[in-house]
């Protein structure tokens, strides 16, 4: 009985479980990052340049909410994955539970006599002597498994609350973006614009190319020279907006219509800056674009930036890399919505669209012969 029960021990301790990782550490990591922007958020009220601060603040709740979306997904997929193997080697736990109770209420008398006689009983001993550390080892196992278990699950539980402090405060931190920007009166201006001229314009074309061709007309008076050159950028630029590309340059979508520009997967409200220094041509609804921001960078070098639900600034504005030009569509998602598993790895939270395209001397060019994308570009 006691070598069956030590043979079946071994076959037990040779098949433990997976080793853990610890996607526990990467959630509680992200709740630090959402605690730093939340003291960020408190700060900018007092920073000499709001904007910038406030800026950085928005980002910063950004990268720790995707952190965060990142590290309870992980935390659940482990927490399930342990839940299901703990199931099913319950036959296997409850086997060995029986053998350590066999062991531990033998009498030692009992123990001794063997039906080999002495040299049987001297190879059982041997075998428990052999069986017992590793018999230990598999109980500790299986308790650090199932203390994983219930502390994956209470974090969970506590995430939600972070959760929600941390949307609120990122969305508190764009309302203050937005005021800050709106007050902001430092910035440097090229031209100003006519908004009558502006609404001719707008009237009287029908395509970007004449738009862009006619943006001359818009300023109330000259346009001064500006001597931009960032030639020695291209291909290095960030994109506006963190996110996936979906279609390339001159790629047909569904209905079979192909752009000369970029479609970026991007979060709802998530903000979009400006990926160098610039000024702003335009910025409004145009044609079937929906709010649009016109910048430019370099002479007859143009970025446009479409589908944006709010957009920043002033025609005329000459804006320093990184400021904010606008957010993104859509609402922001719930905690319910972020602790989901379902669709994780495909970019389906990523559910709005920004449309770049680049127009030198009038003409679409590839954006990622700007633009750094993950895609050679």
């Amino acid at each position: 009985m006691i070598r069956r029960a030590g043979l079946l021990l071994l076959a037990l301790l040779a098949a433990p479980l997976p080793a853990a990782a610890n996607p526990a550490s990467a959630a509680r990591g992200a709740a630090e990052q959402l605690e730093a922007a939340s003291v960020q958020l408190q700060e900018a009220a007092s920073s000499r340049d709001r904007v910038k601060a406030l800026t950085s603040t928005v980002q910063a709740y950004e990268a720790g909410l995707a952190a965060m979306r990142d590290g309870l997904r992980r935390v659940a997929r482990r927490e399930a994955q342990l839940s299901a193997q703990l199931a099913a080697r319950q036959e296997e736990v409850s086997g060995l539970l029986g053998i350590i109770q066999t062991i531990e209420t033998s009498p030692p008398p009992v123990l001794m006599v063997h039906p080999s006689g002495p040299l049987g009983a001297a190879r059982s001993a041997m075998m428990l002597a052999e069986v017992t550390p590793a018999l230990h080892a598999k109980a500790q196992s299986l308790k650090t498994d199932l203390d994983e278990v219930q502390s994956l699950r209470l974090l969970q539980q506590r995430a939600a609350r972070t959760l929600e402090e941390g949307l609120a405060g990122v969305q508190s931190a764009r309302v203050q973006l937005s005021t800050a920007i709106a007050d902001r009166t430092t910035l440097p201006k090229r031209f100003t614009a006519d908004p009558v001229r502006t609404a001719i314009l707008i009237s009287s074309t029908e395509t970007l190319s004449g738009f862009a061709d006619g943006l001359a007309e818009i300023a109330d008076g000259e346009i001064a020279d500006s001597s931009a050159d960032i030639s020695d950028l291209r291909g290095t630029l960030p994109l506006p907006v963190e996110g996936l590309v979906l279609r390339g340059y001159g790629e047909r979508d569904a209905a079979g219509i192909a752009r000369p520009g970029l479609l970026v997967a991007a979060r709802p409200r998530a903000l979009v800056t400006a990926p160098a220094a610039a000024t702003i041509r335009y910025r409004g609804p145009l044609l079937d674009l929906g709010n649009v921001v016109i910048l430019e960078p370099q002479p007859e070098t143009l970025f446009v930036l479409s589908g944006l639900a709010e957009v920043f600034g002033e025609a005329g504005q000459v804006i320093p890399e990184g400021t904010p030009v606008g957010l993104m569509s859509g609402e922001n998602p719930g905690p319910d919505a972020i602790l989901s598993t379902s669709g994780e790895g495909g970019g389906t939270d990523r559910t709005e669209t920004l449309y770049i395209e680049v127009r030198m001397d009038n003409s679409p060019v590839d954006p990622e012969t700007w633009f750094r994308t993950g895609k050679g570009g």
